[in-house]
C-alpha cells in the first residue's frame, strides 16, 4: 500500500519553493514535441491536483503553451515548476523537482507516437498516442 505525503521541492536558485501532495506515486511521461523541446527530453511528472503551494510566487513566470495548459518556471534560474491544465487547474509537477526518496513508479506514457527512437524505458506502462489522449479527454 502506498503512503502519500506532502513533498517539497525548490528551483535550482532557491527563489521558488513548492509544497504538493501527489495524488499517487505514479510518474507519467509525455513525449510530445513541446515537452521535449521545453525540458530537453521527455517530461516526467506527478499529478498533484489543485492544491499546490508556492513560496516566491513573484519569481514564477508562466507561458501559455497551448489552448488548454500553461507551463510555469522560475524566472531567475529557469527551473521548470509545473504544467497546469487551464480548465481543471490541475498541476502536473516535474517529479525531479519533488523531494527524493519517494517510491516513484513509471505508470504511463503519452504521445508515445512522438517518442524518438533513440531512447526507451524498460518498465511496462499504459501508453497512449496523442490522438488517443485527446479522444479520452474530449
Amino acid at each position: 500500500m502506498e503512503t502519500l505525503s506532502e513533498h517539497q521541492g525548490r528551483c535550482v536558485c532557491g527563489a521558488v519553493s513548492i509544497t504538493a501532495c501527489p495524488e499517487s506515486l505514479n510518474v507519467d511521461v509525455c513525449h510530445c514535441a513541446t515537452c521535449r523541446q521545453w525540458s530537453g527530453g521527455p517530461l516526467m511528472v506527478a499529478s498533484c491536483g489543485t492544491h499546490v503551494d508556492f513560496k516566491g510566487e513573484e519569481r514564477i513566470s508562466t507561458f501559455a503553451s497551448s489552448e488548454w495548459a500553461q507551463r510555469g518556471f522560475c524566472n531567475g534560474c529557469g527551473t521548470h515548476l509545473f504544467f497546469r491544465l487551464n480548465e481543471s487547474g490541475e498541476y502536473l509537477v516535474p517529479v525531479g523537482l519533488l523531494q527524493e526518496g519517494a517510491a516513484w513508479r513509471l505508470k504511463s506514457q503519452v504521445f508515445i507516437d512522438q517518442k524518438p527512437a533513440f531512447y526507451s524505458f524498460c518498465e511496462r506502462t499504459h501508453d497512449l498516442t496523442g490522438e488517443e489522449l485527446f479522444a479520452k479527454h474530449a
